[in-house]
Parts: C-alpha cells; structure tokens; sequence
C-alpha cells in the first residue's frame, strides 16, 4: 500500500500524489502513472500499488486537485478544466524531477486514456522521462512534435476504440517512423480501457476489460520497462 505525499513543481507549486514504493525502497526505477478521466481513484491506485509489486516506485499525481468522478459527464467536465500542455510541463515533469531526486535516475512516465493523451504530450515536453508506455489515448496530432522525442515510446492500442480510433493511430505510426522515434506500437481486438478491470461496471458500452490483451500488454510492458528502466 502506498501514501500521499507532496512534490513541488517546476513553477513551485505543490502537487498531492500517491506514492508506492517497492521492496528494493529509493533505489529501485521510477515511473509516474497518469490517471485516466475519472481521477486518482482506488483503481489507478491500485496499480501504482502493482507496478511497486513489479520493483518500481510509482507516483500518480492528483491532477484534479482532489476531485473525482463517478460518471462519465463528471469525468468529461473535470479533464475538460485540465491544461495539457501545464500537466505535461507542470505536473507530470515535476514528477519525474521528484522521482529522479528521491531515487534511481532511471524515470519512466505511463499512462491510461487521458493519461495515455497526456503521456504523448510528456514525451515531447519532459526531455528527463526515460522511456514512455502509452495506453489507449492520444491528444490531437497536431500538438505531437515527433521530432522532439528521443526515449523509446511503447504504445498499445484497442482496434474497436470508440474515445481513439485507430486510424490516429496509424497517423502517429507514420510520423513517429518519418521522424525515427525508437518506439513500439500493439494493436489489440479490443474495446477503449480494455485494461482496466472496472471498466464492465462503467455500463458504457464503449468500454470493456478484456483480461487476455490485457495480460498479453503487461506483459510486454513490463519487457520494456526492464529493458529501458533496468
């Protein structure tokens, strides 16, 4: 189980967020989890808390400020109130900076829907993250430099997402080859947060967990993350 703890920004402002540390304590490799639209809730938590299982110290930033969402109109409205751009520059760099600090140099940023969008953005604006996993989300292509990443970049991706269809993601392929960003992308006969095991009880007909590709892109992930983080 982890705990809340503080972090400062960039710009000096403090963020709350949840901390999970490993075994292996300070010393073991980082790896800020970004929410995705509902908020820091017991499920994001719980993975932070799995990845710390996994020998990593996870940190979830409160990007809400405290807020959470039961349903997808709440959801809608807080990520609506987000600026991308200050999360990624903000928010999620001065996770990394913290992590980095506290703890191994090797930083790692992650994310899920939202943060998935928001992991994108954090490989273009936060030069010190080491390597990127990216599920499901993607914010508007326009606001992707792929020249500017230089990490190694995971992707994966449901082929039946209502939220991202797939074909932005063949865009992103496509520029991500043109600019020679080291990265790999995983498409999988799934719905929109196919990993997420709460998502049936959403009754949003969008989303459904599907455990074999979700086990399938852990595993893949966790391949990476070694490979890139150690």
């Amino acid at each position: 189980m982890g705990s809340m703890i503080q972090y400062v920004r960039p710009d000096d402002q403090s963020v709350n967020a949840y901390l999970a540390e490993p075994q292996a304590g300070s010393g073991a490799p980082g790896l800020v989890v970004i929410q995705e639209w509902w908020g820091l809730d017991q499920q994001i938590k719980d993975v932070a808390d799995q990845l710390a299982q996994s020998g990593y110290r996870a940190l979830v930033p409160d990007l809400y400020r405290g807020k959470l969402a039961l349903e997808a109109k709440e959801a809608e409205h807080l990520m609506g109130d987000l600026n991308f751009g200050e999360v990624a520059g903000q928010d999620i760099r001065g996770a990394v900076l913290h992590l980095k600090k506290t703890g191994s140099p090797a930083v790692g940023v992650t994310g899920f829907c939202m943060g998935g969008a928001l992991t994108l953005l954090s490989a273009v604006h936060v030069p010190e993250a080491d390597a990127s996993v990216v599920w499901y989300g993607y914010p508007p292509l326009e606001y992707i430099d792929a020249t500017a990443i230089k990490k190694p970049i995971m992707g994966h991706w449901a082929l039946h997402d209502a939220f991202f269809p797939i074909a932005g993601v063949d865009q992103l392929e496509a520029s991500f080859t043109a600019a020679h960003v080291p990265f790999e992308f995983h498409r999988y006969d799934a719905k929109h947060a196919f990993t997420n095991p709460e998502s049936d009880s959403r009754h949003m007909p969008p989303l459904q967990y599907n455990p074999e590709a979700s086990k399938k892109a852990w595993q893949r992930t966790h391949a990476f993350l070694k490979m890139h983080l150690g």
